[in-house]
């Protein structure tokens, strides 16, 4: 036995209500969902086929394509530059599993970044991302051989998200004593490492041989 009402149908015959994105996506939406709880084809279905349609209609005044194609490779030149790591340390992170997610992928990316600022060998460090659980941030650690660095949301609140230390070796879970430094400080990867190399006194990195020329 199906299940189905003429609601979507009705919608679809006269959408003047519809005038936004929001509000007509929301109507294609549960259109679809009332085709499937009534065993219906959603790509011939003739009232989500229609709302569709006049989806586009809404939405074709609002930009040309190529305007709206320059947009958006304006917006990611500005996350890229301006990544969204600091807002989602500085809102949080809890219980919001999207923002949690993107919060450990950028981490991991600032990581990565510091520890070739810092002149890491290539295998020479491990980087590690514990989600934890739904009420807390979980860590993302960059652990090399001399240096211990992680960031987490804790309860010290803005500007003590990074937590860092001298070790001896990636076995060394102890350490010396910690040091702190903002979110802000790890999105500014070579001014931090300069930061670490001289608080820790870390091993100078090797310089690369100068290039003979015949």
């Amino acid at each position: 036995m199906t299940y189905d009402v003429a609601f979507r149908h009705q919608q679809a015959l006269d959408p003047s209500a519809l005038t936004t994105i929001t509000t007509a996506l929301h109507a294609i939406q549960a259109a679809i969902t009332d085709c499937r709880n009534a065993g219906k084809d959603v790509e011939t279905d003739s009232a989500v086929i229609l709302l569709t349609r006049h989806l586009a209609a809404i939405s074709a005044d609002r930009a040309d394509d190529a305007m709206l194609r320059q947009h958006c490779m304006t917006e990611i030149a500005e996350l890229r530059r301006f990544p969204a790591l600091r807002t989602l340390a500085y809102r949080g992170v809890a219980y919001d599993e999207a923002a949690k997610r993107a919060f450990h992928a950028e981490g991991r990316t600032a990581m990565r970044r510091l520890a070739e600022a810092l002149c890491l060998d290539e295998g020479g460090y491990d980087i590690r991302s514990n989600k934890a659980g739904p009420a807390v941030s979980g860590e993302i650690t960059l652990h090399g051989e001399e240096v211990w660095v992680q960031l987490s949301l804790s309860a010290l609140g803005p500007d003590n998200e990074i937590i860092y230390r001298r070790v001896r070796g990636r076995s060394d879970h102890l350490g010396d004593r910690n040091r702190r430094a903002s979110v802000r400080d790890l999105l500014a990867p070579d001014s931090f490492a300069a930061r670490i190399r001289t608080e820790l006194a870390l091993t100078p990195p090797v310089a690369e041989p100068a290039r003979l020329f015949a």
